[in-house]
């Protein structure tokens, strides 16, 4: 059958590699927001929540194949002289709002850190049900779909290929959901890092919503932060963070060799 040709497959494993590195973000959104439901039931809310999600999404694709026109067409503006021109749709209001939420999340728990609350994280265990956090999970998770989905519209036409992706993306999520939580549980300095990239990542939301949305403001229009711009930014924040730390530990060290002599 032509449906199962050797190019499908081609085009599957694109998207499967597609899936993964568009689904970074959403997978550090997952490791840290599960982090608020109670500890032993945090495993299981990263699966249950993913799963959900991959179910949804399937069904977001076969939405978006059927009425994908409607999600482009405008249902407000918003002009105000020359200062700002807007357009919005739904599809610009649902990355909007998810770019929002986003930003609103990770400043709350880095302002936490700044106030050193160390009692914020048990007192989330407690206030945060599995079933909450699961809901904002799938919720996260299909605002971050958006890209990847329409992405795959555009590689291909064939609905059990694209289907197929977001399957085998779902799984190798739940698979690294675990692994990135453990890692982030190990290394604290890492969630500091991690929650600056889940910024990054609102605001990338924020200029993509706003492209969609065609808003200008002051005569100049938004455009969207490109992926390679995202990713270049993350590699230096990484880089920054491994030296930085590299330093502190040297510094130390030689803080530790000083004071060595005055003890005896």
């Amino acid at each position: 059958m032509e449906t199962f040709s050797l190019d499908n497959f081609i085009t599957l494993g694109m998207l499967v590699m597609l899936q993964a590195v568009l689904g970074f973000d959403n997978l550090l959104y997952i490791s840290l927001e599960s982090k608020s439901a109670p500890a032993d039931k945090q495993k299981m809310v990263r699966q249950v929540g993913i799963g959900l999600a991959v179910f949804l999404r399937i069904g977001l694709l076969f939405a978006l194949i059927s009425v994908i026109g409607y999600f482009q067409d405008p249902i407000f503006g918003i002009n105000i002289g020359s200062y700002i021109k807007s357009d919005f749709n739904l599809h610009a209001l649902i990355v909007l709002l998810g770019g929002a939420f986003i930003i609103y999340t990770a400043t709350k728990e880095i302002w936490h850190m700044v106030l050193l609350e160390e009692k914020h994280e048990a007192e989330a265990g407690k206030t945060r049900s599995a079933g909450s956090v699961i809901i904002m999970i799938v919720v996260m998770n299909l605002v971050f779909s958006f890209d990847s989905i329409l992405s795959a519209m555009a590689l291909s036409d064939v609905f059990w290929v694209m289907a197929s992706a977001i399957v085998i993306g779902g799984i190798l999520m739940i698979w690294l959901s675990d692994r990135v939580a453990t890692f982030l549980q190990k290394n604290r300095m890492y969630e500091v890092l991690g929650l600056f990239v889940l910024f990054l990542v609102g605001i990338m939301l924020l200029t993509e919503g706003g492209h969609l949305a065609h808003i200008y403001l002051f005569g100049n229009e938004i455009t969207p932060m490109s992926k390679t711009t995202f990713y270049f930014i993350l590699v230096i924040l990484v880089l920054i963070d491994i030296v930085q730390g590299r330093y502190q530990r040297k510094l130390s060290m030689a803080k530790a060799t000083k004071s060595k002599p005055q003890e005896s």
